[in-house]
């Protein structure tokens, strides 16, 4: 057997796999033998059918199927020891012109090649968002904490900050839900009107045009569809069934006991930084994936290299479950080159950064993460014998490994983009991050 490479271009090459007849002439044999000897045919016992007979119905089928097991087997191996780094798989070049009758065969392969390229993350700056939590943002929460835990009071009459708990319908659109919401989420003037100084019983009559402050509560309390949610204009009837006002719990230490355990906070500002501390913590999640997403950007953008194009479309075309036509193929390609862009780009990162995940990582990140569950469910010291066992179940789930894998393997390239990309730190409101951001 011979092997050899022929370089079209820095990208493209073309492999040839020369086979004779020697090399796997021993194994047809063998594998005829096993047949003869198991072979049922009419007229003969068992074991003592003539081999020419056995050659001449499975001989060719044989051979087939051995000169292609021998064909993969010797590929893969030369792609492994040359460390050619190739992009899909091999493709065959002339299998339609293989005369199954020789005894010798040269099979043709054409490879698409990986481009060698350089990435520098400090080539373009990128903005890191500190997203901070405002007064604004920290009284209004401190507002919802209160009603939360406060007391509700039953009332005969709407009035401002009131709760009306009623039911929705509408015969145009054959709506009827029953719901709660606050009056403060009302943003017409002339529903607001109607609605205050209503009696528990009273049926109102309202427009839906710009009844709430957020159009998706159109679904959430009246029981519109999506697509209907959006700019409803009908009229509907709601009948008010409750009134309730909440008296807000007091500021004391009850009330930080209940929300943070005995003792940890003692007074309305501890209870503010905890507020805060817990919003930014949220918010750095968020910035987090912005920032990742925004560098991965940022390196497709600046990181120039040609892809071998014509290879990969031709790939794609025939690597599916159906074949694809070439304009769906060239379709797919360009849907997907930008991802593609990127895993070489991670690849090369990962390799020469040494950011690739360790079994052991993975077990430790699996500990830290089930310690923190058990937390949050009241076992602040679990032994390392139950923790133990926990990480051991979870390793022998292959699905679980490979979710666990995924998300320190995200934290290790977000950890590395943060200590060697080019960062421009800007602190900012949640309110103006996510207009700014997601813009």
């Amino acid at each position: 057997m011979n092997i050899t490479k022929k370089d079209i271009d820095a990208l493209n090459a073309l492999v040839t796999v020369e086979i004779s007849k020697e090399d796997y002439s021993e194994k047809v044999e063998k594998v005829l033998n096993d047949y003869r000897k198991n072979a049922n045919i009419p007229g003969f016992r068992k074991g003592h059918v003539p081999m020419g007979m056995v050659k001449k119905q499975y001989g060719k089928a044989v051979m087939v199927e051995e000169v292609n097991k021998l064909l993969q087997e010797n590929l893969h191996k030369y792609l492994t020891e040359e460390k050619l780094d190739v992009l899909g798989n091999p493709l065959p070049k002339n299998e339609d012109d293989i005369n199954w009758e020789a005894g010798d065969f040269a099979f043709e392969f054409e490879l698409g090649l990986a481009p060698e390229f350089d990435v520098d993350v400090k080539k373009k700056a990128v903005t890191q968002y500190k997203v901070v939590a405002d007064k604004e943002m920290i009284d209004n929460q401190v507002t919802t904490i209160r009603k939360q835990y406060g007391k509700l009071v039953s009332k005969k009459e709407v009035a401002k900050g009131d709760e009306i708990t009623g039911t929705f319908t509408a015969s145009e659109k054959e709506l009827e839900q029953k719901t709660t919401f606050e009056l403060d989420a009302i943003k017409g003037k002339k529903q607001l009107t109607a609605l205050t100084g209503a009696k528990v019983g009273d049926a109102v009559v309202l427009k839906t045009k710009g009844l709430f402050k957020d159009e998706h509560d159109n679904q959430k309390h009246l029981g519109a569809s999506h697509d209907d949610a959006h700019g409803l204009d009908i009229e509907v009837t709601l009948t008010v069934e409750e009134v309730n006002t909440r008296e807000m719990a007091e500021m004391n230490q009850e009330l930080f006991d209940k929300l943070f355990g005995e003792g940890i906070v003692t007074n309305e500002d501890q209870l503010k930084e905890k507020i805060k501390e817990d919003a930014e913590r949220q918010f750095e999640q968020q910035s987090d994936q912005k920032l990742l997403n925004d560098v991965v950007e940022s390196l497709i953008d600046s990181t120039k290299f040609d892809l071998p194009s014509e290879f990969l479309t031709r790939w794609i075309q025939v690597s599916g479950e159906e074949k694809l036509t070439e304009e769906q193929a060239k379709e797919e390609f360009e849907r997907s080159e930008k991802g593609l862009r990127y895993q070489l780009i991670e690849g090369k990162l990962r390799a020469e950064n040494n950011l690739q995940v360790t079994f052991d990582e993975l077990k430790d990140y699996s500990k830290g993460m089930i310690k923190g569950q058990m937390a949050q469910f009241g076992q602040m010291n679990p032994t390392d014998e139950e923790v133990d066992g926990i990480v051991a179940r979870i390793m022998s789930n292959q699905e679980e490994v490979q979710r666990l894998s995924e998300q320190l393997n995200t934290n290790k390239i977000l950890q590395f983009f943060k200590e060697n990309a080019k960062l421009k730190t800007k602190e900012i409101t949640y309110e103006k991050f996510i207009k700014e951001a997601y813009a």
